[in-house]
């Protein structure tokens, strides 16, 4: 993948965000998160995202035999987040492929950038793990926000 992760905003109103702690467990002795921690946080906000637009992976696999895996991410990390703060990842669809989609994400303490993410996400069959087509009735779920200046 190509560009800056950290051009794309997505402050409109179509984009989500899901609210995380820090712990103890997401950072090292010095209290500071552990870059691969800041993956389960958009992971988890990812996963958020779309049960809010009201789909269920898990239904998705057995009912459609459909997964979504990452297939190449962008990071750009920007300052450190620390034990207890309150950080704000946020997902905005920027593409929606016949069997791809491709997400910003920013992960935000008191609206400071401290991680942008560009993630190319793959629709593949759960039973053989090879590329499928996103099936049409999921489209109207998965409609682009308008990227922001």
């Amino acid at each position: 993948m190509t560009g800056n992760p950290g051009r794309e905003t997505h402050s409109d109103p179509l984009s989500f965000a899901w609210p995380v702690r820090v712990y103890w467990e997401d950072t090292d002795a010095g209290g500071v998160v552990y870059h691969a921690q800041y993956l389960a946080f958009m992971e988890r906000a990812r996963s958020e995202w779309m049960r809010a637009a009201g789909l269920d992976q898990d239904g998705l696999r057995r009912a459609h035999d459909l997964v979504f895996v990452v297939r190449a991410m962008e990071v750009d990390f920007r300052a450190p987040a620390r034990l207890d703060d309150q950080l704000s990842v946020s997902v905005a669809l920027l593409e929606c492929g016949g069997a791809s989609l491709v997400l910003a994400q920013r992960i935000e303490r008191a609206g400071t950038l401290l991680v942008a993410a560009k993630v190319k996400i793959a629709a593949l069959r759960a039973s053989d793990f090879r590329p499928c087509r996103i099936p049409a009735f999921l489209l109207p779920h998965l409609t682009p926000s308008p990227e922001s200046p």
